[in-house]
């Protein structure tokens, strides 16, 4: 059986669905009730309390844990969505046998500098209150559960996902927003290719104790997307591009707008410095290596399956 946080959300809901497919005993953590494949079980619980994560866990030998904080209107809120839910689990975990995998993310190591991809072992130096977040969480599991296998996916995208979209949809619309100051690269992975590597993470022997990046291995540039995702969708879009200390300005408005209507958003002075960085890109070596696992879906592909379903399911129109 095995216990799935997170499982509503943009990636949960894709590894749920593969699991399920394939005939696995699936348990899912819900904090409300939420449309899941009805093969999958619902077990009720809340990360930050602790409440029916014992419930949650009888009869479970494998965990997922994928539910986390990624927008937030404060630092303390990542902490207590990422770090504080995560102890939660891993204290609960104590006395049962059983394989976690931990999803964290590249933000928890940083960019990369002069266009080398980082390996698991590089010191860490998280930009952001995320980042940072992520890397204590991953502390706490190194702590608390020594044989987890913490996975650290970059930019993921595919369909139902609320975060690239919003760039595509721009695209759409025959408009690329860029902050001046020349070309930037990323790694990136497909959400199913991801959902085949914390498969990977979760049935490999080898992957005890060990961290690994899952990504596609070669790395792309904002540029080479939107010109593909254009391609796709038959646009020829307009590059607006705009200065570091507007994108800033920017930022903190959207930052001030957030906390008047209480919901954060997308964009904040944290994810414009993100966005200035050149690289955010990491190396796929030790997945392959250790786990056999390394993802096939390329960026052109991923994005053409991804705007197919953006567009069957109204999201977008082209």
């Amino acid at each position: 059986m095995t216990l799935v946080t997170g499982a509503s959300g943009f990636i949960g809901s894709h590894l749920v669905q593969k699991l399920t497919a394939a005939g696995e005993r699936v348990r899912c953590l819900v904090r409300r009730q939420v449309t899941l494949p009805r093969q999958a079980e619902t077990a009720y619980g809340d990360l930050s309390s602790g409440q029916g994560l014992d419930a949650a866990l009888h009869g479970v030998d494998t965990v997922i844990h994928l539910a986390g904080v990624t927008k937030a209107l404060s630092a303390r809120d990542y902490y207590t969505g990422n770090a504080r839910a995560t102890e939660t689990l891993a204290r609960a975990l104590s006395g049962h046998t059983l394989r976690l995998v931990h999803v964290s993310s590249l933000a928890a190591i940083g960019p990369s500098s002069a266009g080398a991809p980082l390996d698991e072992d590089a010191d860490p130096h998280p930009l952001t209150s995320y980042g940072k977040s992520k890397l204590e969480a991953e502390r706490l599991v190194r702590q608390l559960v020594p044989d987890a296998v913490i996975v650290r996916p970059p930019v993921v995208y595919g369909p139902r996902d609320t975060d690239v979209f919003q760039l595509l949809r721009a695209i759409s619309k025959g408009v690329v927003l860029e902050i001046s100051g020349g070309e930037r690269w990323f790694s990136a992975i497909y959400v199913e290719d991801l959902v085949e590597g914390l498969i990977a993470a979760v049935r490999s022997p080898n992957g005890a104790g060990r961290a690994y990046f899952l990504a596609y291995p070669k790395p792309a540039s904002w540029g080479e997307l939107s010109l593909a995702a254009a391609r796709i969708m038959g646009r020829t879009p307009r590059v607006l591009r705009i200065a570091p200390a507007v994108a800033k300005a920017v930022g903190i408005c959207a930052e001030l707008w957030a906390r008047a209507i209480g919901r954060p958003g997308i964009i904040s002075r944290e994810k414009v410095a993100e966005a200035q960085c050149t690289y955010w890109t990491c190396d796929t070596r030790r997945a392959a290596a250790e786990l056999g696992f390394q993802a096939r879906t390329p960026l052109e592909a991923g994005l053409a399956q991804t705007l197919a379903w953006y567009k069957e399911a109204g999201w977008l129109s082209y």
